[in-house]
């Protein structure tokens, strides 16, 4: 995969990662339980074989998905989600409410064990409180909040 991005920044960088056709999929369908390459691909229709593997090899490369050998002849390999990968849970779950409030038709949902919807809540772990997306502010890894540049 090449660089797209050369900005200094988060999303931009993390697209240059994530950004590729079929690789949020990919990631997802590991995120769901299907860990082998035929797997994917079932449930990927349309994604060709030779992209497929291109994009693990690569979401290897980028520590995202680590690969076990099951089988030696064919060699065929499992695929799981290495800590990086599973961090991009929430992202999913993000994209997923976006879906539900923007897509027609909406396809999926997220819900709890009770069956009801759920929704995302930012937490500052220092004060123990939850905060309004109001109350949020992107800065620089240098700056501090209150400060102006």
């Amino acid at each position: 995969m090449k660089k797209n991005y050369n900005l200094p920044c988060n999303i931009a960088q993390t697209l240059n990662i994530v950004g590729d056709r079929w690789t949020l999929l990919i990631l997802h369908e590991l995120m769901v339980g299907h860990t082998t390459f035929n797997e994917i691909k079932r449930y990927l229709e349309g994604i060709s074989s030779n992209l497929l593997s291109d994009r693990l090899k690569y979401l290897e490369e980028e520590d995202l998905v680590a690969s076990t050998l099951y089988s030696t002849h064919p060699p065929r390999f499992e695929y799981a989600l290495t800590e990086s990968g599973k961090d991009l849970e929430p992202v999913f779950h993000s994209l997923l409410l976006w879906g539900r409030k923007n897509l027609d038709p909406c396809y999926k949902k997220l819900v709890d064990t009770t069956g009801d919807e759920v929704e995302i809540r930012y937490f500052n772990p220092q004060t123990n409180q939850l905060v309004g997306s109001d109350d949020l502010s992107v800065i620089t890894m240098d700056e501090k909040v209150g400060e102006s540049y």
